[in-house]
């Protein structure tokens, strides 16, 4: 029987006008059975529960949150430093350049199931970094650990991969996770053909894992539910009820049901993962504000207010789809169906990408003249915040020069910036 599961007393409460942290969740289990799973010391895991904490309040009093997806430390340090709260860690990117396999992989679980917490605790030590040196200059200019969004694909597994998944999640410090319905062994990016959905009830096991994880862990992360059912064609088992009106009676020759994917599919199974979940997001093929004005409704029929996600892809041609004055209000539209945490999956590859191939085209037409260009571009950003033009400030030097200082009670010979190119020339 599910309950409802009380607040952990060793978290503050949220001010108003916050809700309660776990208000509707249900858990099948006790509290009794997380005390029991967690051993005998209980590790604190503060940048995760700060992250969690900060990410929840902002999904309550900011229209919505706003993201972009970051494959590097800089990439986030530049993204908080321009202002955004949050980050977003895309699976897709880690397969493409930032996994432990040294690989670039398509977006289909190939790469080894640790590499989003490796990115997540690589972006958390660039941002720490980055409030270092802020602080060590005497600034307090802006609060750099903006909480991480990460993606947890299809678990990689059953739920104990997922359960082993979200506790390295809440270790590398990740402030909310979301898990996806697809078959793990067949996972697919949201945009890709051929995807494999698993049945209901076994989804639900995968986010009771999950939370079963960061209540043993002591962290509220924030847990988001994905459903692929939009555009998904195939089940592999039609033992949930739930799922049967969207079956055909086919069989494929692996063996798979043919499943008749579409927005109602999608909305059965958001209202089914909806009391497991903080929020609940359904993966979309195009940038459509009926379809998703319609699921919101569906899901919020059944339970009012519950917070959702919406992925503003890259995958969309937005201006084949929508004029420039939709695309303009678009996420403003989105705020009100009660869509608090929007993001741009692919915004690290794409913004890469096309800077790199634009500045080495000019480079190798005219040299060093694109080169100076460039940085005349930083130059001119500087008035707007932009700091990374002085990469040797940037990346911590002049700190390491107060940690040297420090050392030898002021009388270090060797500090690295003062007779730097940089402190003469910049």
């Amino acid at each position: 029987m599910s309950v409802a599961y009380p607040v952990p007393t060793r978290l503050s409460p949220m001010p108003a006008p916050v809700p309660a942290r776990f208000q509707g969740i249900l858990r099948p289990y006790s509290e009794s059975d997380v005390t029991r799973l967690r051993g005998s010391f209980q590790i604190e895991h503060t940048i995760a529960k700060l992250g969690a904490q900060r990410l929840w309040e902002l999904l309550h009093t900011e229209d919505y949150v706003a993201a972009l997806g970051a494959l590097t430390g800089n990439q986030a340090m530049q993204q908080v430093r321009a202002g955004l709260k949050a980050i977003y860690l895309s699976g897709w990117q880690v397969a493409a350049d930032a996994n432990l396999a040294g690989e670039m992989y398509p977006d289909q679980s190939l790469y080894p199931a640790n590499s989003v917490p490796s990115v997540v605790r690589r972006i958390n030590q660039a941002l720490l970094r980055a409030d270092q040196i802020e602080h060590a200059e005497g600034k307090r200019e802006r609060y750099w650990l903006a909480p991480i969004m990460a993606d947890a694909e299809a678990g990689f597994g059953g739920p104990l991969n997922a359960y082993e998944l979200m506790k390295s999640m809440i270790e590398a410090g990740a402030a909310g996770v979301h898990f996806e319905d697809q078959l793990a062994s067949e996972k697919k990016c949201g945009h890709m053909g051929g995807k494999v959905l698993v049945p209901t009830s076994q989804f639900i096991r995968t986010l009771v894992a999950a939370r079963l994880a960061s209540d043993v862990m002591g962290v509220p992360t924030i847990l988001v539910a994905r459903t692929d059912a939009d555009s998904a064609k195939l089940l592999t088992s039609d033992v949930d009820p739930r799922d049967r009106a969207f079956l055909t009676g086919e069989r494929t020759p692996e063996g798979f049901f043919v499943f008749r994917g579409g927005l109602e599919a999608a909305i059965a199974r958001g209202q089914a993962y909806a009391p497991y979940a903080d929020m609940v997001w359904c993966e979309t093929s195009t940038p459509n504000l009926e379809e998703a004005r319609r699921f919101a409704e569906g899901i919020h029929a059944k339970f009012p207010g519950k917070l959702l996600a919406y992925n503003c892809s890259p995958s969309f041609n937005w201006k084949k789809h929508l004029d420039d004055a939709t695309i303009a209000k678009f996420q403003r539209e989105l705020a009100a169906m009660g869509y608090k945490f929007q993001f741009v999956t692919l915004a690290g590859f794409h913004s890469l990408n096309h800077g790199m191939f634009e500045l080495a085209r000019d480079y190798k037409a005219r040299g060093m003249a694109a080169y100076s260009e460039l940085q005349q571009a930083e130059f001119s950003a500087e008035k707007i915040g932009y700091s990374a033009t002085r990469h040797q400030r940037e990346v911590g030097t002049g700190y390491f020069d107060q940690v040297a200082q420090v050392i030898s009670c002021g009388t270090a010979s060797t500090l690295a910036l003062n007779e730097s190119t940089e402190a003469k020339q910049f």
